[in-house]
């Protein structure tokens, strides 16, 4: 983990991904409550740096988003760029979909329980994601 990072440095699907995952192990260990995890999950969704992260996390211990360092470009331009598949970009694009979706439906039926299809449709996503691999 960087020591120092930005916190104003942009973040992408994956630290939200991650972002979720962790809200979601807090949940089970009875450290947020589904409401409080609903509201942050929603919030995960619409970040857009680690600094918007990082406040979701501020009262809370680990796990937390790890912000992997990023790997420089190569030097030389005679690396072939290749494209990442559909599949392969699809699931970490649905999380925050699904996170939105879900937060809607809540303040549809007003029901918490709804709230628990988004750790649901993230453990779904990851555990198809690492049966392609």
């Amino acid at each position: 983990m960087n020591e120092h990072p930005s916190p104003d440095l942009r973040i992408g699907d994956t630290e939200r991904h991650e972002a979720i995952e962790a809200l979601g192990e807090h949940v089970g260990a009875g450290r947020l409550t589904v409401d409080e995890y609903g509201e942050r999950s929603a919030m995960v969704t619409t970040a857009k740096t680690r600094r918007d992260l990082i406040a979701l996390f501020v009262d809370l211990p680990d796990p937390r988003p790890s912000f992997a360092v990023a790997v420089p470009p190569p030097p030389s331009s005679a690396v072939p760029v290749t494209r990442p598949s559909p599949r392969a970009w699809l699931s970490p694009a649905l999380v925050p979909v699904v996170g939105a979706l879900v937060v809607a439906l809540y303040l549809l039926v007003k029901n918490p329980l709804v709230l628990l299809l988004v750790p649901a449709a993230v453990l779904l996503l990851s555990s198809a994601r690492g049966r392609r691999r």
